[in-house]
C-alpha cells in the first residue's frame, strides 16, 4: 500500500472513533440522568457525568478558565498528531495506528469542550465502594494508543546497518 492510501485509513480510523466517540456521548446524554447510575454488572455502570476539568477532574473546580485552556492544548496536539502521523511511513503503522487513536481522543474531547465546556463521561468502573473516575469512548482511545506508544518503545528495533 502507498504512503498515501496508508494515511487515508490511519486518518478514517480516527474519524471512526471521533464518530462513536460522539454518537455514544449524545446517546448517554439523552437516555440517561445526570449522576444516577445504571447498573450494567457490580462493577459496571451507566453514569452521566460532566467534566469541566481533565483526566480525573483535574482542575474541574477551576472558575471556567481552564476550558480554553485545555480546548488550546486539544487544538494543539491534534494539529501536532495530524502532523506526525503524516510524517511516518507505511513501515510504522503500529505507532500509526497508535497516534490515530490519541488523535481521535483528542478531537472527541476537544468537540465536547467548544459546544458544551465539559466533556460527557458516561463509563463507570467500580469495586464495592470505590469508584475509577467516569470516562468516554475518547478517553478509552487515547489510553489504548498511550499503551501502544509505550509497548513500541518497549519492543526491541532492528538495528540500523551502517555504511563500510
Amino acid at each position: 500500500m502507498n504512503k498515501s492510501g496508508f494515511l487515508c485509513l490511519i486518518y478514517l480510523l480516527a474519524a471512526v472513533f471521533v464518530g462513536l466517540d460522539q454518537v455514544t456521548k449524545a446517546m448517554a446524554t439523552e437516555h440517561l440522568s445526570y449522576g444516577q447510575p445504571v447498573y450494567v454488572t457490580a462493577f459496571f455502570d451507566w453514569t452521566l457525568l460532566h467534566n469541566p476539568g481533565a483526566a480525573f477532574s483535574f482542575l474541574s473546580d477551576q472558575g471556567g478558565w481552564q476550558r480554553w485552556f485545555f480546548t488550546a492544548i486539544a487544538a494543539v496536539v491534534s494539529v501536532v498528531l495530524v502532523v506526525w502521523i503524516a510524517k511516518l511511513g507505511v513501515a510504522n503503522r503500529w505507532e500509526s495506528t497508535a497516534l490515530s487513536l490519541v488523535l481521535s481522543g483528542a478531537i472527541g474531547n476537544l468537540i465536547d469542550r467548544v459546544q458544551f465546556g465539559y466533556v460527557v463521561d458516561f463509563i463507570s468502573l467500580h469495586y464495592e465502594d470505590h469508584y475509577w473516575p467516569a470516562f468516554n469512548i475518547a478517553d478509552s482511545a487515547i489510553c489504548v494508543g498511550v499503551v501502544m506508544l509505550l509497548l513500541d518503545m518497549l519492543r526491541p528495533k532492528p538495528e540500523a546497518k551502517t555504511a563500510e
